[in-house]
């Protein structure tokens, strides 16, 4: 059977040159154009790289169209009922589901790689009581590097396994000191005797006076959104820690690059967003109005956590996250009054004719902050939470780009609309 291509005609010149089509497992095939500029001269211009596939990857799978999402071939929803997030990171980093004694050795090597240099604590105080935990996060994963830049080899398979440990092993800590020192608490060091959300939630909220009860409810929550958060394809953070990583950059530096991006409120700081939004509109009778607002295109204002880059259906993760929150909130007992106020909003832009023809449908941050505030975590908090999550992917898309085959810098190209070429004029002849 012949190949299938795609042949390119430049109507200036008169050249044209063929280039293969590429089908991956599922979704859209791909032209391969990585000789256009040899045969034509030419390059594309593709802004935010709507329609350009950066890589080949094996790790996630999203449909936008019909809302599917996969991390290795498994659905997120059977991952969210029956996995926890540790196999979950296993699964992204592996490859494969861990058997009994693959998972054992796993949650062992995560906890052993849980403690962080005592010198770093240091680095908290240098940050004002109040600024933003994501900023701090940037600083203090950047400054792990430190740690492990000269003796790390990372076109070394096992070294590349144990950073992958060691990241995901110390994001936890990393990010709970973060609320510690802002709040004014003794840092809390990690208890390997406790699961890894567990061991979270008590670095984060134990007192040095009484025992820490873990809540089986809170604690499951907290799973399942780090669960949904753990990878999601090639979104902007994703690519940031690939394009570092490129430049043979140290893991835990490309890792911080993924969170600043991260922090965008476009980006993981939307979930932060639809908490003020909410607040903002304040009480259900509010709601039509602050819908009108959103459909004013003279208005700057929009709804928070509604639509997606990709998903053009309903986010699978909102789905499942919807459900979480109602769970939530019925077995803890929760009065949430913002939670009442998101119902209402998403019931009403569901049946608006606006929404629906722009496919606007609420997306993973509509309700994941919802439950962060039921967990009382604070908002400033969501993105890093976020961030401890999303670092399994970001680790594991890292080690696959740096074992692909096809390895090299990433250097985008550009359409130039400056000035054309002019001579300097000396500053006195100027007029």
């Amino acid at each position: 059977m012949r190949k299938r291509t795609v042949t390119i005609i430049d109507n200036q010149s008169g050249k044209s040159a063929e280039f293969p089509v590429r089908r991956g497992s599922y979704g859209a095939p791909v032209i391969e154009i990585g000789d256009l500029y040899k045969e034509l001269g030419m390059f594309t211009l593709d802004p935010g790289y709507g329609v350009t596939g950066s890589c080949r990857s094996a790790i996630t799978y999203l449909d936008g169209e019909h809302g599917v999402l996969l991390h290795r071939g498994y659905p997120i929803e059977q991952l969210a009922e029956k996995s926890t997030f540790l196999e979950v990171a296993y699964l992204l980093i592996h490859g494969e589901l861990p058997n009994q004694a693959e998972m054992l050795t796993w949650d062992h090597a995560i906890k052993m790689h849980g403690m962080t240099h005592e010198h770093l604590n240091r680095f908290y105080s240098g940050y004002r009581y109040d600024a933003h935990p994501m900023s701090v996060l940037t600083g203090v994963v950047g400054a792990v590097a430190s740690f492990y830049h000269d003796e790390m080899d990372i076109y070394d398979p096992q070294e590349r396994l144990i950073t992958a440990r060691r990241i995901i092993g110390k994001m936890p800590n990393l990010v709970s000191k973060i609320y510690r020192y802002q709040s004014g608490l003794p840092f809390v060091y990690p208890d390997n005797s406790r699961d890894y959300v567990e061991n979270f939630m008590s670095m984060m909220f134990s007192w040095p006076t009484e025992p820490f009860e873990i809540n089986p409810v809170a604690v499951r929550a907290l799973d399942l959104l780090l669960i949904l958060h753990a990878d999601h394809e090639q979104n902007a953070s994703t690519s940031t820690v690939r394009l570092a990583g490129s430049a043979e950059s140290n893991p835990f530096a490309c890792v911080a690059a993924g969170i600043v991006t991260l922090w965008g409120k476009s980006h993981g700081g939307a979930n932060e967003a639809v908490i003020h939004m909410l607040e903002e509109i304040g009480v259900p009778k509010n709601i039509p109005a602050f819908v009108e607002r959103a459909k004013d295109k003279n208005d700057p204002f929009r709804l928070m956590g509604f639509g997606h880059r990709v998903y053009k259906n309903y986010d699978p993760r909102a789905t499942i996250i919807r459900a979480a929150c109602h769970n939530l909130l019925d077995e803890m007992n929760l009065n949430q009054p913002l939670f009442e106020i998101a119902m209402e909003l998403e019931q009403l832009a569901l049946e608006d004719d606006y929404f629906i023809e722009r496919k606007l449908y609420p997306n993973v941050d509509f309700y994941s902050g919802l439950i962060y505030q039921a967990l009382n975590i604070p908002k400033q908090m969501f993105t890093p939470m976020f961030a401890l999550a999303r670092s399994a992917g970001w680790i594991a898309q890292w080690m696959e780009m740096m074992g692909d085959e096809d390895f090299r810098i990433g250097r985008p190209r550009q359409l130039y609309v400056g000035a054309e070429k002019r001579d300097y004029v000396p500053l006195a002849e100027r007029g």
